[in-house]
């Protein structure tokens, strides 16, 4: 007699969010690298192909290379700025046992609030020229222009707005990332006498690489997916000043009715978050090798 074969019931386990990355993820995904080929406008049942037209326009529209522009200028402040606070704060509360749960919650709190909340907050508060605290300042004498309504400072108006919301949440990461850190090493480096800062060059910093290399991929993914608060606060404006890629195909979606075109826009978000993605993997290669 044949022995009956085991069903394997892993199969049936991942089925379902298989099957959802793929209706959400993979066929969107299909979709628009087929559209970025096509005139489609969002509406229209005729579809046209035009090939590589859309490219070609968006390679001649100076609107493009701003928004490229500032997604690095977004890029680099983001690993520089909120990064280091939110090490030097992670690095803070590490000693303190009894009062890093209450630490980590109000510095949470900004995070975890809703992106249309917090850039309301600082419309009304900070940045109105009625009743914000610009509009205090005047009454002072002190006659400063909301940073959104300059070309020059727009753009790092809208980052030190989501760099508020943000730093807390690396902070959170990069604390738990230090907690692993193995307790025999730190002691012994401070009875070798070791200060501060030689203590998390050589022991903490080289334990917790791997999370700080994770963490700057996943900025500079999430960087290029730049989206809701320059629309929230700015909507690309004024003249373009904060335009970003996703605020740039959005635009070319919704408000022109150029569906190819914003494909192929888009398209250009995926690229750069790929590069990221294999720089990641290639450094994880190596750190496995090491």
């Amino acid at each position: 007699m044949k022995a009956k074969k085991k069903i394997n019931w892993n199969y049936f386990l991942i089925a379902p969010s298989l099957l959802i990355s793929i209706a959400i993820i993979l066929v969107p995904g299909i979709m628009t690298f087929v559209f970025s080929f096509t005139d489609w406008n969002g509406l229209s049942p005729n579809i046209n192909f035009v090939g590589l037209k859309n490219f070609a326009e968006i390679f001649q529209d100076k609107v493009f290379y701003r928004a490229i522009t500032n997604n690095v200028i977004w890029v680099i402040m983001f690993l520089t700025i909120p990064v280091c606070i939110g090490m030097l704060a992670a690095c803070l509360l590490l000693n303190r046992k009894k009062t890093r749960s209450i630490y980590q919650v109000a510095f949470l709190i900004p995070y975890i609030l809703a992106p249309a909340v917090n850039a309301m907050l600082w419309l009304n508060v900070i940045f109105s020229p009625i009743a914000g605290l610009f509009a205090a300042l005047r009454n002072f004498g002190i006659n400063l222009s909301s940073p959104l309504s300059n070309v020059k400072t727009a753009i790092y108006a809208c980052a030190g707005v989501d760099i508020w919301h943000y730093w807390s949440y690396l902070s959170v990461i990069y604390l738990a990332a230090l907690r692993q850190v193995p307790t025999d090493q730190v002691e012994a480096a401070r009875i070798d006498g070791c200060s501060s800062p030689q203590l998390f060059r050589y022991i903490y910093l080289p334990n917790i690489k791997s999370t700080v290399t994770l963490m700057f991929v996943m900025i500079t993914i999430g960087s290029f997916l730049a989206f809701d608060y320059i629309k929230l606060l700015t909507g690309g404006g004024p003249a373009h000043a904060t335009e970003v890629l996703g605020t740039y195909a959005y635009n070319l979606a919704f408000s022109q009715m150029k569906v190819g075109k914003a494909a192929a826009a888009g398209l250009f978000i995926s690229f750069f978050g790929l590069i990221a993605s294999a720089v990641y993997t290639k450094l994880s290669k190596s750190e496995e090798m090491e």
